[in-house]
């Protein structure tokens, strides 16, 4: 358990440093004069993920599931490919990449990195570590959760940004 809450905590450091970075692209944007969409969606998208560390900490503390190799082990390799993943796609859309929907008159729409495999690569490491990171020590409740109340949100996030990407040119994926 200690070590699950140790892993935890990198995820959440991992976050805040998500955050620094989307702070710093999110200014850069609006000086270009970009314009923020889907405003009302990002509190309860940053609750949601805020839940996700605190409720795998507190299941696995309460609960006391044991920790199975055979699944934990396998999860943990996904947690880490999702990271691998998500800073991909930070890297990939540089200036363009924030936690929320800005959109930057003339700025072009990405196609290099992930982006030329799939339209939103960075919501396939949300949903992969939403699940797999509870499972490295068994925290079904809050994998399943999560899950569940992710997809609603993503059906909302991904309509939104598919919206803004449409303003960028080029059809909506």
């Amino acid at each position: 358990m200690v070590w699950f809450t140790v892993l935890l905590g990198l995820v959440g450091l991992e976050r805040l440093a998500e955050l620094v970075v989307s702070k710093r692209n999110a200014a850069w944007s609006l000086s270009r004069g970009g314009v923020e969409v889907g405003r009302s969606h990002y509190p309860p998208m940053v609750a949601l993920h805020t839940a996700l560390l605190i409720g795998a900490g507190v299941e696995v503390w309460l609960a006391r599931p044991p920790f199975v190799p055979a699944l934990g082990w396998p999860m943990l390799a996904l947690v880490v490919l999702a990271q691998a993943l998500r800073w991909w796609c930070i890297a990939t859309l540089g200036h363009q990449w924030n936690t929320r929907v800005i959109v930057v008159p003339g700025a072009s729409r990405v196609r290099r990195g992930p982006y030329r495999l799939m339209t939103h690569p960075n919501y396939v490491a949300v949903v992969v570590e939403g699940f797999a990171l509870p499972l490295v020590h068994t925290a079904w409740i809050t994998a399943v959760v999560f899950t569940l109340a992710n997809a609603v949100l993503l059906a909302v996030r991904i309509r939104t940004e598919n919206s803004a990407l449409h303003l960028l040119g080029g059809p909506s994926p």
